[in-house]
């Protein structure tokens, strides 16, 4: 019996779950631009400084505990700490709408961070669980697909929120679905094939058979220690965070991009910072879909990421007043840095064994959470300290270009 005989069972049952819990994180997360946009720094007596350093603490936080929570879950259970930081995230993002200081909206920030840190490599590890080389760059992607499609809807729906209700009830109405959902979480999930009891005996032993036949052709790598010091391991950390930069300090700010445009307001602001997503989601399914039936990853990361790396130096070039040439680079941007997520990840499950992809995919993540914080923060100074977005945008463009050089150097003779 082959896993094709139960391909249509997992994609089913897992691969919905899994995008909406992280849809949910993202929701979280990326609600803050928002509420930066809608009134909140008037509200709480935030300068611009003040909101660059709030909207990055959540990723100062992200950093310190991805590597525990991603041991946690490869070794004890995923399906645990995610049922948790749910509840947790939830309750912290409904909090943000009732604070009436800065102080406690630093720690708040800084606390969700902690609390979502473990969820993308938990959800990683998981995915490798119960789906093979052949599938894992599509399966990484409809979870990562949780970022933009939630982004693209977030806009819209936090864009009417925070103008009919304001922003604090943005925040709660917005953080109670994920403690709901925790719930169904726990319910509908198993940590491994062999505690499925949807599955016949004979589908669990040939799914796990399927995943260790995979396994034999990597080179072995004693522990964690000796797979921190692997030069592929050290460019691939350097390469994310590099890459994040780009992604956060887009996502982070894009609303405030628009919203400074003349005539512009809100509403309109939603609308508009949603269609970069929507080439996202575009770009993501092709991409996955093509690198998983070549079964090569490489040349489908780099030149996406030097792609976004052109369209954020054009619009700089473009400049503020030719606002809808600029923003349909911007446009581009966001598709091209969000296209290669699923070959990526599902690259970092092939090249290291299983014994140390949770933590290295950890250490990845943790350098990816650091450039997210420079992004959102490195950003939004620069566009505060010029008065304009210029040079947030030539930050955002060398980034993503050492990015795709540091992917071309790290994965030298790999598809």
């Amino acid at each position: 019996m082959t896993t094709n005989t139960i391909a249509k069972q997992r994609w089913i049952r897992l691969i919905p779950i899994a995008f909406i819990t992280y849809s949910l994180a993202y929701l979280d997360r990326a609600n803050f631009g928002f509420a930066a946009a809608g009134g909140m720094g008037d509200d709480l007596k935030i300068t611009p400084a003040m909101s660059s350093l709030l909207s990055s603490l959540f990723f100062l936080g992200y950093f310190f505990f991805q590597i525990p929570g991603a041991l946690y879950a490869a070794n004890k259970s995923a399906k645990k700490l995610i049922f948790w930081s749910l509840i947790l995230w939830g309750g912290l993002a409904m909090a943000t709408g009732m604070i009436s200081n800065v102080s406690l909206l630093i720690v708040i920030r800084f606390m969700l961070g902690v609390v979502e840190s473990a969820v993308m490599p938990a959800m990683i590890i998981f995915l490798s669980r119960w789906f093979t080389k052949s599938e894992r760059s599509r399966a990484n992607t409809f979870l990562i697909l949780g970022n933009p499609v939630t982004i693209l809807w977030m806009s819209i729906l936090s864009g009417y929120l925070v103008k009919s209700v304001g922003w604090r009830w943005m925040f709660i109405i917005e953080g109670a679905p994920a403690i709901i959902w925790a719930f169904f979480w726990w319910r509908l999930i198993q940590d491994k094939p062999r505690e499925a009891n949807w599955l016949t005996a004979d589908e669990k032993e040939a799914l796990e058979d399927q995943l260790k036949s995979e396994q034999k052709n990597i080179k072995p790598v004693r522990n964690y220690g000796e797979a921190f010091r692997l030069k592929v391991v050290i460019l691939l950390s350097l390469q994310y965070a590099l890459w994040s930069i780009g992604v956060y300090g887009f996502v982070m700010w894009l609303p405030s991009i628009i919203n400074a445009a003349p005539g512009s307001n809100i509403v309109t602001t939603g609308w508009l910072s949603a269609v970069p997503y929507v080439l996202a989601v575009i770009t993501m399914l092709g991409v996955s879909y093509y690198s998983d039936k070549m079964l090569i990853r490489k040349i489908f990361v780099w030149p996406f990421l030097l792609i976004g790396a052109v369209a954020f130096y054009g619009s700089y070039l473009a400049g503020t007043d030719n606002f809808w040439l600029s923003f349909v680079l911007l446009v581009i941007a966001g598709g091209a840095m969000y296209a290669p997520y699923g070959p990526f990840f599902a690259l970092i499950t092939e090249i290291l064994p299983k014994n140390v992809t949770g933590g290295a995919i950890a250490l990845i993540n943790s350098f990816g959470a650091l450039g997210s914080f420079a992004g959102a923060y490195l950003v939004g100074y620069l566009n505060g300290a010029t008065g304009g977005f210029g040079a947030s945008y030539i930050f955002m463009a060398g980034s993503l270009f050492l990015s795709a050089v540091l992917t071309m150097l790290a994965i030298k003779g790999k598809k």
